[in-house]
């Protein structure tokens, strides 16, 4: 019974806040080109730097997530951890020890809709209330949003932007949700590998299998694996 009225606590807060967010943001301006929009989202950080990223988009495979955090401690590296809102609400300890062992949180939707199919209004309530509950589980505040499938829209980049996000994308898609083989995800991760990139995992068997492999790579070539705002961080834009 506890844990039920601690449960619907913390959801009471969380709708709470999203319904402040949305209304604070649906009062912004409108009329913004689209082109400039486009040229807000990532695709790459820093070309000039020696920084790479691995970002886990992470709405499943839970099972997985301690092995990979074993695994970038023992090369003592950051990555940052994208959470789906809904994942997020049923593995709170798990999103706790990512935040723990020092990597960064960042938001993937709460429902993993299609984010370019959505209104303005409906792209607003889907990052604002998993950017508020892992607000709520952690104490952190996410800056990154990286919408499912690598789908977006002008809506969605202005939503996004108008509360406080950087929208995500990848130079490199290891795609090891569908090709469940190790050498292919290693290949993928490390083939023409240079400062700047972000690298797209998942967290699956495969993955964790070759991520040794990958991290070895990228630090043999002088590359250092790191959270995806670091990597990022030399990039302007406008």
């Amino acid at each position: 019974m506890k844990g039920k009225t601690k449960l619907a606590l913390v959801t009471n807060i969380c709708l709470a806040l999203l319904v402040a967010a949305v209304a604070a943001v649906c009062f912004l301006p409108a009329g913004v080109p689209a082109a400039s929009l486009s040229e807000k989202v990532y695709y790459s950080g820093d070309r000039d730097g020696c920084r790479v990223s691995l970002m886990f988009n992470v709405y499943s495979g839970g099972e997985y997530v301690g092995g990979i955090l074993a695994a970038l401690r023992e090369y003592g590296v950051r990555a940052t951890f994208f959470l789906g809102g809904c994942w997020a609400d049923d593995n709170a300890a798990l999103v706790k020890e990512i935040v723990a062992a020092g990597h960064e949180l960042g938001n993937h939707g709460y429902f993993h809709r299609e984010q370019d199919k959505l209104s303005y209004e409906e792209n607003v309530q889907e990052i604002a209330s998993c950017g508020e509950l892992l607000n709520t589980l952690t104490g952190e505040s996410v800056s990154l949003f990286a919408p499912p499938s690598g789908a977006y829209s002008e809506q969605t980049v202005r939503a996004a932007n108008g509360l406080g996000y950087r929208v995500i994308l990848w130079s490199k898609d290891t795609i090891d949700w569908r090709d469940r083989d190790a050498t292919l995800i290693y290949r993928r991760a490390t083939e023409n590998v240079q400062g700047g990139d972000l690298v797209l995992m998942h967290p699956t068997a495969e993955t964790l299998e070759a991520l040794p492999a990958v991290l070895e790579h990228y630090i043999r070539l002088g590359l250092l694996p790191s959270a995806v705002s670091d990597t990022i961080a030399g990039v302007q834009k406008t």
